[in-house]
């Protein structure tokens, strides 16, 4: 399978042809998502449903530093493929693996052992708690196959490849369906059967990915007994990923305090914001393909040296997402109440649906520039900068905004304002950073900084 070589050619080109297979297996693992809930919701009550939408959040909070780290190793495969130095991109990939399956083993255990607890934390309704316990133990069993996934189709990705993942998506999607009408229609496993479900087409869809990679005739080919950690590219690996990491688990962990208080509001809020976050993940569905392949086209770009072509290919790509991301906020604002009625017939469910979707959904073109920018910012080694900002703005504003709220007047459309209010804030700073600052060069001062620090060690 040709890779898109990101170094050469017209700039949106490359990076559509690199989008394209993401867009549409981000549309096809939403689906796959979005299915748990609708054959939840239609065969096993609101109840079920309350306990498999609302599991976003919570699964987000477990896997987000590791996902993060991931795209550090993305980043510096990246940089290596366009470097042409292949022998230190082997030693990445190969790192790359034997970290996710560490992480793996990792987040298996504490998502079992600490499901309970934080579900009580977050004030999860007592009519709900069993089910959703009972769907996170079990997706925390299986959840090897989804960090393994996060991690091949990232090193695919990082090298030009987004066709293969999209393949591989699509038939763990199609076995998805089928397993959830099984395991919930027919075998009436509930919700313990949406989660065994996705964990089994996730282990498929790793599994292939494995397999793809392992073929001979590659630059970025897998040989299983090459798989180890190589401390120096570990290291390399997190000094690029843990920024990204802990920018993505404080945003999950203030997510989780909305969450939280959205839990408050009881079980028709919790099924009804579970609702609209599945259509919400259908907007983020450009942002998401934009991100990637403009942290894959700068790190590519910067480590060839092609500054003006990196700095063309930002602004085609920041356009293009918000553009596109918007229209789909325009759709969303006026079409919820019947999107709302394919999951449940609930009035209260809906009318929370739509409430929420009438606060946020006007306001999706600021969420893609953020991820847009950051994602500029990770690709060319700056991944400090997108941590700081959504440190700051993400989490502590949006924690303290909503405390504050919720103890002045305990309205949950106070809690739906804080999206907007907090990707305004980051679309602000990220537009001056993007402006003003050298990001082109990232990749050489970090390199010079690393250099001087090993002479400094070696004498």
């Amino acid at each position: 399978m040709k890779n898109v070589n990101m170094i050469e050619g017209k700039e949106w080109v490359k990076i559509l042809l690199f989008a394209i297979p993401i867009f549409i297996s981000s549309l096809f693992q939403q689906l796959y998502n979005t299915v748990d809930s609708l054959i939840v919701g239609n065969f096993a009550g609101d109840n079920s449903l309350a306990a498999v939408s609302s599991s976003g959040n919570l699964i987000f909070l477990f896997t987000s530093f590791f996902i993060g780290c991931f795209a550090g190793a993305g980043v510096l495969v990246s940089k290596y493929f366009g470097e042409k130095n292949y022998e230190k991109m082997e030693r990445a990939i190969h790192t790359d693996i034997a970290f996710a399956f560490f992480a793996g083993l990792i987040l298996m255990v504490l998502g079992v052992i600490l499901t309970p607890f934080i579900l009580q934390w977050m004030n999860t309704d007592p009519e709900v708690l069993p089910e959703s316990i009972t769907y996170f133990r079990w997706y925390f069993i299986l959840i090897m196959g989804v960090i393994l996934f996060n991690c091949f189709s990232g090193i695919l990705q990082a090298v030009g490849n987004s066709l293969m993942p999209l393949i591989f998506l699509i038939i763990s999607s199609v076995l998805n369906v089928g397993l959830d009408l099984l395991f919930i229609a027919v075998f009436k496993w509930g919700v313990m059967g949406a989660s065994v479900a996705t964990g089994i087409s996730q282990i498929l869809s790793a599994g292939l990915s494995l397999i793809y990679l392992m073929k001979k005739k590659t630059v970025y080919q897998v040989v299983f007994k090459k798989i180890r950690v190589h401390k120096d590219m570990l290291i390399l690996i997190l000094k690029y990923g843990i920024p990204s990491g802990i920018q993505n688990s404080v945003i999950g962990l203030a997510n989780v305090v909305v969450q939280s208080n959205i839990n408050t509001f009881g079980k028709v809020a919790m099924a009804g914001c579970g609702i609209y976050s599945k259509i919400e993940g259908f907007a983020f569905l450009p942002v998401n393909s934009f991100t990637l392949s403009l942290s894959t086209f700068t790190s590519q770009n910067l480590g060839a040296k092609e500054y003006e072509r990196a700095k063309r290919g930002a602004r085609f790509g920041i356009i293009a997402s918000i553009t596109i991301a918007e229209a789909i906020g325009v759709l969303t604002f006026f079409m919820m109440p019947y999107l709302a009625r394919m999951f449940t017939d609930t009035p209260e469910v809906i009318e929370i649906s739509t409430l929420q979707s009438m606060t946020i959904s006007l306001f999706y073109f600021l969420l893609a520039f953020s991820h847009c920018a950051a994602a500029i910012q990770r690709g060319s080694g700056r991944a400090f900068v997108p941590m700081i900002i959504m440190l700051s703005v993400w989490c502590i504003f949006r924690v303290i905004f909503v405390n504050v709220a919720m103890a002045i007047n305990h309205n949950i459309q106070l809690l739906f304002a804080v999206y907007p209010l907090t990707w305004a804030i980051s679309s602000i700073i990220y537009l001056f950073i993007h402006i003003f600052s050298d990001w082109t060069h990232g990749f050489e001062k970090k390199e010079k900084k690393y250099k001087m620090e090993e002479i400094k060690e070696s004498n």
